[in-house]
């Protein structure tokens, strides 16, 4: 079936969720699309980045001949350390984020459910090599528990759908989905269409959720 709507790409979705990062938030941001956040976060705001690893006040990627190998997020990936950033031990840096000083924490997902459940750290294949890494403790601990992610797998399987299948990373944490299709607020165990993407119609999200939905696209809620 011939799509007529066009979605957005993971760096689209990324600089639409640093649009709502509020100045002064403490920040987490998941390994993969969530990452790269750090490239939109304008500097009309001051925001605190914070890595399980153990870094707060990183900056976006590096400049190329400007790496530093020291520098790392939990992902592996080289960052930059802005003027007054630390870095300290991971346990520091889980007790910030089980203590409930993370404001916002950006995931992906395999799966979420209308209840806002999250699947993100194994799809339970016998071949599949899981990778929790902090999301747990940041799936309880954080103050508002956001989602980056496409709106399906590859083959066209919704991942937000009625009820997870996939190993659960927390029950019912999250907040607010954004994918390239849409912006979806979890509220009371209800999906909140507050915002479409590309031209789709609100008929279209639903052909590819495996959830209901509930159009409220005329009341967009700030954080």
């Amino acid at each position: 079936m011939t799509k007529n709507y066009t979605p957005l790409t993971r760096n689209e979705i990324a600089a639409r969720v640093a649009e709502d990062i509020f100045d002064g938030a403490y920040v987490n941001l998941g390994i993969g699309l969530p990452t790269s956040i750090a490239n939109y976060l304008g500097d009309d705001k001051e925001i605190f980045l914070h890595s399980e690893n153990g870094l707060l006040g990183m900056g976006p990627s590096p400049a190329p001949g400007e790496e530093d190998p020291d520098l790392i997020n939990a992902g592996k990936e080289l960052v930059t350390l802005l003027p007054g950033g630390s870095y300290f031990h991971h346990g520091d840096s889980f007790t910030m984020m089980r203590g409930g000083h993370i404001d916002i924490c950006v995931l992906g997902a395999f799966q979420i459910a209308e209840n806002g459940d999250l699947a993100n750290w194994h799809t339970g294949e016998p071949d599949a090599i899981p990778a929790v890494g902090g999301a747990m403790d940041l799936a309880i601990g954080a103050k508002n528990v956001w989602v980056a992610t496409n709106h399906t797998t590859r083959d066209g399987t919704p991942k937000i759908v009625k009820n997870c299948t996939y190993p659960l990373t927390g029950i019912g944490c999250v907040d607010r989905i954004y994918t390239d299709l849409a912006v979806i607020d979890v509220r009371d165990q209800k999906l909140y269409v507050t915002e479409l993407f590309g031209g789709i119609t609100f008929p279209e999200l639903e052909a590819v959720t495996d959830a209901p939905l509930i159009d409220a696209t005329s009341e967009r809620k700030a954080l």
